[in-house]
């Protein structure tokens, strides 16, 4: 079968770094305000954050360079289950305003480009304890508070969202063709410190490489497994607290089921225990879930940190935009982390 998905299952990439190098061409002061023609820029990091932004930079009129350790399929992001949700991931202030962007961009690239690879599928959240309708809530199109007789056993309370699912198989290639169609560059290099980079401004989008190319300890991976099932559940089922995560994420071609938030825990290889645990958890929401389907699994360590980092220095001359940290909401946060970082240039 020649599905993207079975990419995913090259297990070696989840522990990857996302790193880059410096292009030749410079800015003429680390101090330019404005974005014109004569700007140059290299972006670190080929998943989905160095991607989205190294568009929207080219989009402005950059010349953008990017550089990574790994590419698709060896990212993170290609494991990513990539349905929309704003998880792991702080302060709540921004994050919740960079989902909101990143979810209108989503639906546009669905409607007015044809992404059927981007699909809105319900889904529904259960929670043991009533609380407050989360802040982004209100810039999406269909959210409302389950009534009592919808919330699975166990739950007191829940909500119905309908959101977008993006199969990141085909959607992490169709970026880095939108990326090139644009003109920019794209080489593999390893880089330790900005120090070996020759442009003068950077974004860093280096996910667990920051750990090494900034010092940044606060990046700690956060593992997560998932099982692959050609089973469609209909609607999505989540309880996403990080002590009890489960979800049934359906796509066009399979179902994701998850997961796992193993906080500073680097192991990259499938464990049977966690795979029982995740389809004990599922079959709890969705009992219908039939075991004989099940087509493949899938690690990957979620770059996560107590805040997102999105920032500017300057470092021996250099400007660097941090643009990392992202947890488990690195697709969710993309495009409206790659508009803040536009409107810091």
């Amino acid at each position: 079968m020649n599905h993207p998905f079975f990419g995913f299952l090259t297990l070696g990439m989840c522990r990857s770094s996302h790193r880059g190098l410096g292009i030749r061409k410079s800015l003429a002061s680390p101090a330019a305000g404005g974005c014109g023609e004569s700007m140059a820029c290299t972006v670190l990091g080929g998943g989905v954050s160095g991607l989205s932004t190294g568009i929207k930079l080219l989009e402005r009129g950059l010349e953008v360079h990017l550089v990574a350790e790994k590419l698709s399929p060896e990212t993170v992001s290609d494991t990513a289950a990539a349905w929309w949700y704003p998880f792991l991931v702080e302060p709540l202030i921004k994050t919740n305003r960079w989902s909101s962007e990143s979810f209108r961009e989503f639906v546009r690239l669905m409607n007015e480009e044809g992404l059927d690879f981007i699909t809105m599928r319900m889904g529904r959240e259960y929670l043991k304890q009533p609380c407050s309708a989360p802040g982004w809530s209100e810039s999406i199109d269909h959210f409302r508070i389950l009534e009592e007789h919808e919330v699975m056993d166990g739950y007191s309370f829940g909500w119905e969202i309908e959101a977008p699912v993006i199969e990141m198989g085909y959607y992490m290639p169709w970026l880095r063709s939108r990326f090139e169609s644009l003109g920019g560059t794209i080489e593999t290099r390893k880089i330790s410190n900005f120090e070996e980079l020759e442009s003068n401004l950077i974004v860093n989008c280096s996910g667990l490489g920051a750990r090494e190319i900034c010092r940044d300890e606060e990046v700690v991976p956060v593992r997560g497994q998932v099982v692959y099932i050609q089973q469609d559940p209909g609607f999505g089922r989540y309880d996403q607290q990080p002590e009890s995560l489960i979800y049934t994420i359906p796509r066009r071609d399979v179902t994701v089921l998850g997961g796992t938030a193993q906080k500073d825990d680097w192991t990259i290889e499938v464990r049977k225990k966690d795979e029982e645990d995740i389809l004990e958890k599922c079959e709890s929401l969705w009992p219908e879930l039939d075991r004989s389907k099940i087509v493949g699994r899938a690690v990957g360590l979620r770059p996560s940190r107590t805040e997102v980092r999105l920032e500017s220095e300057y470092l021996n001359g250099k400007r660097v935009i941090h643009n990392y940290g992202h947890g488990g909401a690195g697709v969710t946060l993309s495009w409206g982390c790659a508009d803040e970082v536009l409107r810091m240039i």
